[in-house]
């Protein structure tokens, strides 16, 4: 199928690429120039712009959104807005809020354009395994859309979740669970790491890769990240978080689902990156206070 693909960053760019070698074509866009020319030598036809994407397009058209989450999203939906008609398609499959996802999808509904929300997931290594797929939307923007979706996913790959905004909420679900799994290995090497015996850790992560209940792609990638530094010696312990997990939470609160271990991941990413530890330097103070244990003090 032919489809207009905006936003060619480490995710878009190897999304173009998979199509490409599917046989679908591609008209790109993204705001560096450099990215589309990457792009056109493997084969995709460059646009300018949103307006020269749309202009290539023919049929009912697809624009497939690539680009990060809140105002830019909005900003090339309003471009776009102006410049399809009834019936043609707009894909966000970038890590949009669904909240965002739905109130997009009734604006957009208004003006006869479906709009179509695919949480995605593959990271950099989905142009080589395939990309998982979680799309919310109209039964028939679904149709449209499959043979593209049938490219981009291993078999089984994706999945149409129900309506506009399901697809988004259904990944942030993902991306709170993939915060647990994550926190889950890091405390169990963690005690490896510290405990009495002289444990191989690369050798451990592998091993578990081989028939153990534990074992995932996220434990390969731990492999891989452990061959290459052992001790992690080349890592500062600061780890951010690119926000799903707090709408996990949030969300969570909201419909009084408990989820503690999804919460306790997300806070030991927020302790991560406290340099200055006053809550803790707090808690010293007070058993000093009352107890007269041992405090240890600056220089």
């Amino acid at each position: 199928m032919k489809l207009g693909f905006v936003g060619l960053g480490k995710m878009g760019g190897n999304m173009v690429e998979r199509l490409l070698r599917g046989g679908h074509t591609c008209i790109v866009t993204n705001r560096s120039p450099e990215a589309i020319e990457v792009a056109v030598s493997k084969g995709a036809v460059g646009a300018r712009d949103l307006a020269d994407v749309v202009a290539k397009l023919d049929g009912t058209k697809v624009v497939w959104l690539m680009i990060p989450a809140g105002n830019a999203v909005d900003d090339a939906i309003s471009q776009l807005k102006g410049l399809l008609n009834p019936g043609d398609i707009i894909v966000d499959g970038g890590n949009s809020n669904f909240r965002d996802s739905m109130r997009r999808g009734e604006d957009l509904k208004a003006h006869g354009i479906h709009f179509v929300d695919s949480g995605t997931s593959g990271g950099v290594w989905g142009l080589k395994v395939g990309y998982c797929l979680m799309v919310g939307g109209s039964e028939a923007a679904f149709k449209t859309l499959e043979p593209a979706l049938k490219t981009l996913a291993p078999e089984n790959g994706y999945l149409h979740c129900g309506p506009v905004g399901s697809g988004h909420f259904v990944k942030m679900v993902h991306n709170g669970v993939e915060y647990a799994i994550m926190q889950s290995y890091a405390e169990g090497f963690e005690l490896m790491h510290r405990g009495p015996f002289p444990i191989d850790l690369p050798a451990v992560s592998k091993l578990w890769e081989n028939g153990s209940v534990v074992r995932s792609w996220l434990l390969e990638l731990a492999t891989l990240a452990l061959q290459d530094d052992p001790k992690l010696e080349k890592v500062k312990p600061w780890v951010a978080d690119s926000g799903e997990g707090r709408w996990t939470v949030h969300e969570c609160v909201d419909y009084a689902v408990p989820a503690p271990t999804i919460a306790a991941a997300l806070f030991a990413r927020f302790a991560s990156r406290d340099e200055e530890g006053f809550g803790l330097r707090l808690l010293s103070a007070l058993r000093n206070q009352f107890g007269g244990h041992a405090m240890k003090t600056e220089k």
